[in-house]
């Protein structure tokens, strides 16, 4: 006899009730596990206590805001999928949620069926990253070594930890390297989006990695903007 497969948890923090208790039964006829916090303070009340394959997070919360609540999670685990879902449209308000750590960011109000497709693009991502760590070894690009597993990069001189979407959208430019990367694939292949979605996502994360890896060095690894195609590393 074969046993039903565990059901993927949801945390999802949102302070509406009514918002909170539709979407709860919208994500359990997907058959989601979900569990809803109120506030910044219970989310991570629940975060420590148990474990989520991913985060639903508003911005506007008492006692803890989601940007406070994203950098705690980020930091204690680099590979959750998070995905702000607030009212704040500005852009510096996405800048912020997505430099925090957060993998994606949709605004209020939304297409429910949007919501599904990018909580199902994150699911799929974080399994195809278990399965990129068994076959994944420490990589060597430029100075640096990558480490899949840890997240980790190091060049002798500097150490610090990519989130998870960081280090796809890496490999995926690593794997393709030498080659025009467009943002359709990105978002096709990393993000598992609808690319005729209008984002600036990628180019978001693209910057965060030239702050990382682009120095002075003589061996620095440059990701290239090809004007009106995309990215590449050479």
């Amino acid at each position: 006899m074969v046993k039903n497969m565990p059901k993927e948890k949801i945390l999802l923090v949102e302070d509406e009730e009514s918002l909170a208790k539709g979407l709860e039964y919208n994500l359990q006829e997907e058959d989601y596990d979900v569990t809803i916090a109120v506030n910044g303070r219970d989310a991570v009340d629940l975060f420590e206590k148990d474990s989520y394959d991913l985060v639903i997070l508003d911005i506007m919360l008492p006692y803890l805001d989601g940007f406070e609540v994203a950098k705690i999670f980020r930091e204690k685990s680099p590979q959750l999928p998070i995905l702000i879902l607030t009212a704040k449209s500005k852009t510096e308000d996405k800048l912020k949620g997505l430099m925090l750590g957060a993998d994606d960011y949709l605004t209020k109000p939304f297409h429910l069926e949007e919501l599904l497709l990018r909580i199902k693009g994150m699911l799929k991502r974080k399994t195809w990253y278990k399965e990129l760590l068994n076959i994944s070894l420490p990589v060597k690009l430029g100075s640096f070594e990558i480490n899949f597993e840890t997240m980790v990069c190091n060049n002798g001189k500097r150490e610090f930890r990519l989130t998870q979407n960081e280090i796809m959208v890496l490999k995926y430019l690593i794997d393709n390297k030498g080659k025009v990367v467009t943002r359709k694939e990105l978002l096709e292949n990393v993000w598992h989006v609808n690319p005729e979605i209008e984002t600036r996502t990628v180019d978001i994360f693209i910057s965060r990695l030239r702050k990382y890896f682009e120095t002075d060095s003589t061996d620095s690894i440059v990701i290239k903007s090809i004007r009106g195609s995309g990215y590449m590393i050479e």
